[in-house]
């Protein structure tokens, strides 16, 4: 998992508590290093550890711990991929074009990045359906970034998001819509 992902988790995890349960949190994970290099690769298995760590120290589940997450990172991917998004766009279109608009493009450019793969389509102009597929299980993580958008666009009493499977699988799938 690319180290800005580990960054910007140490962040939330001192902005939401402190930065000594972000010391603890790593210590108890059994990681070594309590600061990971953005530009850098880690092994998934060290967010499972981070993950799985503070869902024990807080009783909150994996999921519910991905998807809170998620939404707080929403403000900063939106301003590492600025330059691949359009100023009109909103929730959906946002959706409708993470795939083609930045991941594919952070693939490529980014050898050892893996973001997932969003199969994203326009089933109505007020209705996206949504199929997270990575082997890393985290659609809590999808799903949180959704709302997370729909906050951001100021939109969120107006989305609906729907899982259709479980979270934690390899293939994910939700419904996510606009009313009017």
């Amino acid at each position: 998992m690319h180290g800005t992902i580990f960054s910007l988790l140490k962040r939330y995890v001192q902005t939401q508590y402190d930065h000594s349960t972000w010391v603890r949190l790593v210590e108890h994970s059994g990681l070594t290093e309590v600061d990971f290099d953005h530009r850098n690769v880690y092994p998934d298995e060290h967010m499972y550890a981070l993950v799985g760590q503070a869902a024990e120290m807080t009783g909150l589940s994996a999921d519910e711990l991905h998807e809170k997450f998620g939404e707080y990172l929403v403000p900063d991917l939106l301003y590492m991929y600025q330059k691949y998004i359009r100023p009109e766009w909103r929730t959906l279109d946002m959706l409708e074009h993470t795939e083609t608009a930045m991941h594919t493009r952070v693939r490529a450019a980014h050898e050892g990045y893996r973001p997932p793969v969003l199969d994203v389509r326009r089933v109505a102009p007020d209705e996206v359906f949504i199929e997270y597929v990575s082997p890393r299980r985290m659609g809590g993580l999808a799903l949180g970034i959704v709302r997370g958008l729909a906050r951001y666009f100021d939109e969120e009493d107006r989305i609906i998001v729907e899982p259709l499977t479980s979270e934690n699988g390899e293939r994910v799938q939700m419904r996510v819509r606009l009313l009017a």
